[in-house]
């Protein structure tokens, strides 16, 4: 197996055409769930009733850049790997469909409001993290190993978001 970050053969992506495809997902999917979360946090967002271990709505931005900035290397470090390498497809389609679901969740929880199918969409989330994590793996570890934050704060942000249903239900 060729590490992600050495030297490329002819079949690899070419450096800059890896860093804009790696990056124009995350920055999309960064802006989509912006728009549709933003405009609820200081109405519908404020008046619900959220469990003591809330975070402040401060940390969420930087937290999320953090997340999605670690997604965009990952990725780039798949992009970089032999166009032909078994699993390589797979893996970025696994990636694609998490970030979908990503997206989803703020269309769900904020754009309907509605902590209910927000779980629904989150747990679905989590599974295909997982996924994404174990079709890395097997092409790059260091890739795969930066996808595990990403689970940790998900997974927070599933059990905040069933005591936010809970609690307001």
């Amino acid at each position: 197996m060729k590490p992600a970050t050495g030297p490329c053969v002819a079949a690899c992506m070419p450096f800059l055409q890896a860093a804009i495809l790696a990056l124009i997902p995350v920055v999309a999917a960064s802006l989509l769930g912006s728009t549709v979360t933003f405009p609820q946090i200081p109405t519908w967002y404020a008046g619900l009733v959220k469990p003591p271990f809330n975070p402040p709505n401060w940390l969420f931005a930087p937290v999320w850049t953090t997340l999605f900035a670690m997604m965009a290397f990952s990725v780039f470090r798949v992009l970089r790997l032999p166009k032909g390498m078994p699993g390589r497809r797979g893996a970025l389609a696994a990636y694609h469909v998490q970030l979908l679901l990503n997206v989803l969740w703020s269309c769900a929880f904020f754009g309907l409001q509605s902590p209910a199918a927000g779980i629904v969409v989150i747990l679905a989330l989590l599974a295909m993290i997982v996924v994404t994590i174990a079709r890395f793996r097997s092409l790059d570890r260091v890739s795969a190993n930066l996808f595990w934050p990403y689970f940790a704060w998900v997974s927070f942000a599933t059990l905040l978001n069933v005591s936010i249903w809970w609690l307001n239900r």
